[in-house]
């Protein structure tokens, strides 16, 4: 099960920051506002590397790179059954959360209640259309060895009862 999480959220990941970056392409057009380099410069303090602008390849790596590996996260998810637009909304906040530990910790950012509120929104925007995009495809994955754990249980009984223990390993 482990192997088949990595590739499926790694996967989903990939195709949920495709998404993401369609979208910004979109969005940058009509806004006239520039690529990020933030991305590059978090994945430059990371490794110690130079202070000076990073270069192309630097920058996608970590875009990327970022995306892949948190849509492993929502692979684990969707394989226990957390499942839909719950679930995707669950990961938006994950997905932003951990952009915000990265810059802060590294210094390339700033807290976002201190951004401008433009800038802000458009953040949250694109993320949440990473997570939803990653969801989708996560979901669709998972949903072809059939109910997650949580779902199996929830068939049982929906919600959280005492009374209502786990399913029998493998039913």
């Amino acid at each position: 099960m482990v192997r088949r999480v990595l590739w499926q959220g790694t996967l989903a990941g990939l195709a949920g920051v495709a998404v993401m970056t369609a979208g910004e392409k979109v969005e940058q057009r009509l806004t006239g506002r520039p690529d990020s380099l933030v991305p590059g410069r978090v994945l430059e303090r990371l490794l110690g590397l130079s202070e000076r602008p990073p270069s192309r390849a630097v920058n996608l790596a970590m875009h990327y790179g970022q995306g892949a590996a948190l849509g492993v996260l929502r692979s684990v998810m969707a394989t226990a059954g957390l499942r839909g637009p719950a679930a995707s909304a669950m990961f938006s906040v994950i997905r932003l959360a951990n952009d915000q530990i990265l810059e802060n910790a590294t210094g390339v950012g700033a807290p976002p209640q201190t951004w401008p509120r433009a800038e802000l929104v458009i953040d949250l925007l694109h993320k949440t259309v990473y997570a939803f995009a990653t969801g989708a495809v996560a979901d669709a994955l998972a949903a072809r060895h059939g109910p997650g754990p949580g779902q199996r249980h929830a068939a049982l009984r929906p919600g959280r009862h005492p009374d209502v223990g786990p399913p029998p390993r493998g039913a």
